[in-house]
């Protein structure tokens, strides 16, 4: 296939593929006689592997480790699990930071209910926000 082919299965731009072989991510493709990148479904499978990959909100790096490990032989399932696990309980403590700054928003929404706008003071900017 050539690059617009194997972009269009992939659902990527010929740009994306690219920028993922200059990153390491997609072997160097074969030249045809004519010099067009040539590429084979081992590259629309990593391709479409990537694309997964990122859905799951893996970085390139990361994404790279996991296809290293596969290239030594080995399977990367437990890297893979470690990484998602990592991606969970950021998503929780980013959760619970945002949980916190709603209590807070509240809390002031609150007070902004209980106090005059007229009793701010010339020097106050907002008495809401203390």
């Amino acid at each position: 296939m050539l690059i617009g082919e194997i972009a269009n299965a992939a659902g990527v731009a010929a740009q994306t593929v690219r920028f993922y072989e200059r990153r390491g991510l997609l072997p160097p493709p074969e030249r045809g006689s004519n010099g067009y990148r040539t590429y084979d479904e081992a590259v629309l499978s990593r391709l479409r592997f990537i694309r997964t990959a990122q859905a799951a909100d893996l970085t390139l790096d990361e994404i790279n480790s996991i296809m290293a490990i596969r290239a030594q032989g080995e399977s990367p399932c437990r890297h893979v699990e470690a990484l998602l696990q990592d991606k969970v309980a950021h998503i929780q403590a980013q959760r619970d930071e945002l949980a916190a700054l709603q209590a807070e928003l509240e809390q002031l929404l609150t007070r902004s209910h209980n106090l005059d706008p007229l009793a701010c003071s010339a020097d106050q900017i907002c008495h809401v926000l203390p």
